[in-house]
């Protein structure tokens, strides 16, 4: 029992802090010794008081001195000397580092006018998402609360299944699907399986910089290949890098420019992935808001030769706070991408994925997308009529069939520079064209979410927009198109 007695000279008066509030004498003193140690108040080496003039000094329990010497003992920060008493060790790390707050980072898209990837919270369907939650819980056995399968919850896998088969038209077994956090954690899966650094990826341009961030962060070389009215130009990017090991597409809504790719390019990018021997990743991530016509057929749907690695997502179809999304993976890959997942973060939540899977079950999620359907549309066509109406037909306006936001392109004339200004001068969100490009070209514009926002709050910012960009017009002496 550490001690210290007096026969030594030893340090009295120790600038010790002491807080008050919550925990046992022993533990106080012990974090003010502690403290005093590792900020260097108390000198590696020096000689500790005895336990009884300590407390004595503090106004606390001999015992608690005591106790809290041998905690020190045991963090290593003391050493005991036999019949010499208690030391600072000789060896002492360097103190913590300041607890300075850290701020938190700057969203790269918020919940204003125009943000892109927003949802309209559905009291009818959270109430029965909630109440399948509930009774999940409740009932919830063993298996529901261990560890559980990479892919995710078994159920859900098989109602992720029956919704593509029956709106996508891609037939997939449930063992080949992977629920995900997001479809962000889906591509960094499924790349860091199929890229090295280095590796060449087709990149959409203009695309989605997000998917574009994530393929950087794993040192891919990015190829900017343009899409026109017809989607990705397949045959420039063969010309650019035929050896690419991936190319990423958003081929039933291409994002930003909201154009679907026609039949002879899928044709001609699944040609191209099969003599490569690469992949395409189809990022799906609004198709099943379609507003006209019948529900497209996904590219991996008409695949043949198991090249296209399909990725899913609920942030658009329900909630982005759910962070459920899914991919479907070719069966050549899945056992290694399965691998990848089991070492990051191993599964998924089993009892949210159940959840889920009972509101598709039952046809909640079903009714819930009808829903949306009809106010989203209505949405679009409140913020294209509201945009031409206010910029006095300067803007060109491309309204699409389906998705969850739309393109408008500035006019000719215009100075660099110009669709910043105008955006901060309107006060609304949402991306610019030129920031969604690799190749520095062509016009600029603005990539507009009209879902999750109030029906006011869009026609305010539409009229604002199209205030400040017929404004900017008449200062450049730009007329309607």
């Amino acid at each position: 029992m550490p001690t210290n007695r007096e026969t030594h000279a030893a340090a009295l008066d120790l600038p010790l802090r002491i807080e008050g509030g919550g925990g046992s004498q022993s533990s106080r003193v012990h974090a003010g010794l502690r403290a005093a140690i590792l900020d260097g108040r108390l000198a590696a080496g020096l000689r500790l008081p005895s336990s009884r003039a300590l407390a004595a000094q503090l106004g606390v329990r001999r015992n608690a001195v005591v106790v809290a010497y041998e905690l020190l003992l045991s963090d290593g920060l003391a050493e005991a000397r036999v019949g010499d008493g208690t030391y600072v060790a000789a060896q002492v790390p360097r103190g913590p580092a300041a607890p300075d707050p850290v701020p938190a980072p700057v969203p790269t898209s918020g919940r204003g006018p125009f943000a892109v990837g927003c949802t309209t919270a559905d009291p009818i369907l959270l109430r029965r998402f909630g109440r399948a939650l509930r009774d999940r819980v409740v009932r919830a056995d063993p298996a529901d609360l261990g560890y559980g399968d990479p892919r995710g919850n078994e159920a859900l896998r098989r109602a992720i299944a029956e919704h593509l088969a029956a709106n996508r038209g891609l037939a997939c077994d449930p063992s080949r699907i992977l629920v995900t956090s997001g479809t962000q954690q889906g591509l960094r899966l499924c790349a860091e399986v199929l890229l090295r650094p280095g590796d060449a990826v087709w990149m959409e341009d203009p695309g989605y910089p997000a998917a574009r961030r994530t393929l950087e962060a794993l040192g891919a070389r990015l190829v900017p290949v343009p899409v026109d009215a017809a989607g990705i130009d397949v045959a420039a990017g063969r010309a650019r890098a035929p050896e690419a090991r991936i190319a990423y597409v958003t081929p039933s809504h291409q994002f930003p420019t909201g154009v679907t790719m026609s039949m002879a390019r899928r044709l001609a990018l699944l040609d191209w992935a099969r003599e490569a021997g690469a992949w395409v990743m189809e990022d799906d991530y609004d198709s099943e808001f379609r507003f006209a016509g019948a529900p497209l057929t996904a590219l991996a749907g008409i695949d043949g030769e198991g090249r296209v690695i399909y990725l899913g997502t609920f942030s658009k179809t329900l909630f982005p706070g759910l962070r459920i999304g899914f991919v479907v993976v070719p069966a050549a890959l899945m056992a290694r991408v399965v691998a990848a997942r089991a070492v990051s973060d191993r599964f998924p939540s089993g009892l949210m994925g159940g959840a889920l899977a009972d509101v598709m079950a039952c046809g909640d999620f079903a009714a819930h997308l009808r829903r949306m359907r009809s106010r989203y549309r209505a949405a679009r066509d409140l913020v294209a009529g509201a945009l031409d109406q206010a910029s006095g037909g300067r803007l060109r306006i491309a309204v699409p069939d389906h998705g969850l936001h739309l393109l408008v392109t500035l006019p000719e004339g215009l100075p660099p520079g110009s669709a910043r200004r105008i955006q901060a001068e309107a006060q609304v969100e949402g991306w610019l064209l030129s920031e969604t490009r690799l190749a520095p070209e062509g016009p600029d514009g603005f990539v507009i979410g009209y879902s999750g926002h109030e029906a006011g709050a869009l026609k305010q910012a539409a009229g604002r927009l199209g205030a400040a960009v017929l404004a900017c017009c008449r200062q450049h002496g730009v007329g309607p198109g």
